[in-house]
This record gives C-alpha cells, structure tokens and sequence, in this order.
C-alpha cells in the first residue's frame, strides 16, 4: 500500500492530485526535482530487490533515490493510488557505438487517460516533463527538446543536441510488462563488470535550473547552460555533499 501523504511529502507536493494531464505534469517535475537517480547501495553491495514495498520503503522512509526500477516501480505506485492508469514498458538504453541494450535494460511508464503519455522518473538527465506518446512531433521541455519516432515495430525516445543533430536515448515497445520481468536485468546492472552501474558511484538530481550531479568525488553543476565542475577533497566531503546538496543521509 502506498503511503500518499508521506509520498507527497517526500517530493514536496502539495497541489491537486486529481488524474489529469496537468497533475500528472506536476507530479513528475516534483518527483524529478526532489528524489535523486542513484546507483549507492551498488556499489555498497546492498542488493537491490524488485519488490514494490522495499522499493517504497527506500524512496519514501528512508528519503533515498534509485534507478530506473526502483523510482519507475515507486513513481507508478503513486500514480496508481491516486487514480491514474498505468503500464510499465520495456525499453533499450542506446549506446555510443549505436546499439542498445537488452530488453528489460531500462524500465519506463506509459500512462494514460484522454490521451497516452509517457513518464520517466528513472532515466538521470532526461525530461523533466511527461511527453506525449505522440510519434514524430518536437516536443519542449525544460530539460530541451524531445521527439517520439517509429522506428519498425518499436518507439524511439530522442533529444536534440545543441548541434541540432537528435540523439536516441532509448528505444521501446508498448507491450504491457510485470514488474518481476525486470528481476533479471536488474541484478545484471548490479551485479555485472560491463554495467555502468558497477563501475562508479553517481547521484544526480534535475534543478529549476538544470542539473547537480556527483560522479565519485567529481561534483558538477549545471546552470542554465553553464557547466561547473569541482573535485572533491575527500570521502568526507562526498558524504557531506550528499546530505547537503541531494539529502541523502547513507545508513552504516
């Protein structure tokens, strides 16, 4: 069961909750500004389990962040107890030499009501916004411009680079998917050397303004376009900077 007042707490939200397409709007950006993408408990060996009450206990109790299993699974249990209809989805994360990942690489959320929508709290630096499952339009966001495309029998998430060239970040298909699907591919990318999640720790956090990240002692600010960056002087200042700038207070 979902504890909706705490959830609403947690992402400082205090607006309608109604299921409409604002709401839902309204409900991502919090979400996205208020509980980080992490990968810690990886690389602190604590297994990460896809079962939705662990998932809700860590993001919601324990005021922690997660990956696309776990803020995905927690963000559509939310969704679900305030009435909107969702379904989990299945996408492969694009990589740099232009493949992709293994179905299952990437959880995602289709939502909808008069019109479908997807939704992804999971994803690091990505929109902000829910797009509209809406193939081959632009569409703005704070974060930047995203499109929709068909590409077979499958759907492409991209994003416009300054360049103006587009940029898959992954793609996705609309067949309906059980949280314990992902079971496998989530101890795959906690678990195997060729995971970017195994090889180093990252916490990163949207801002009105852009976007905080810590990649191991580097910590690097983006605001309103500008990129800062700062290395770290020790783990103490790493466990500070995590509790000042993202909240986060690691149990022992």
């Amino acid at each position: 069961m979902v504890d909706l007042a705490s959830y609403l707490a947690r992402i400082r939200y205090s607006g309608s909750t109604d299921p409409c397409a604002k709401t839902l709007r309204e409900l991502h950006r919090a979400h996205m500004f208020a509980v980080p993408f992490e990968n810690l408990d990886i690389s602190r060996h604590r297994k990460i389990v896809i079962d939705e009450d662990a998932i809700l206990q860590k993001v919601v109790n324990l005021r922690r962040g997660g990956f696309c299993y776990e803020l995905n699974c927690a963000f559509a249990a939310l969704l679900r107890a305030l009435g909107f209809q969702v379904t989990l989805l299945s996408a492969r994360v694009a990589r740099a030499d232009g493949s992709e990942g293994l179905e299952f690489d990437h959880l995602t959320l289709r939502v909808d009501f008069n019109e479908p929508w997807l939704a992804d709290v999971g994803f690091g630096d990505s929109f902000v916004e829910p797009l509209r499952l809406d193939p081959g339009h632009e569409q703005s966001d704070p974060a930047g411009i995203f499109r929709i495309i068909e590409i077979h029998d499958r759907l492409q998430m991209e994003r416009k680079e300054p360049a103006g060239d587009w940029k898959a970040q992954y793609s996705f298909s609309l067949q309906p998917r059980q949280l314990q699907e992902f079971a496998g591919m989530c101890h795959y990318h906690q678990t195997s050397r060729d995971s970017s999640f195994t090889q180093k720790r990252v916490c990163s956090l949207a801002t009105p303004e852009g976007r905080i990240t810590l990649s191991e002692l580097k910590l690097i600010e983006t605001t309103n376009g500008r990129r800062k960056e700062k290395i770290l002087a020790s783990e103490k200042e790493w466990i500070e900077t995590l509790e000042q700038r993202f909240g986060i207070y690691l149990e022992s």
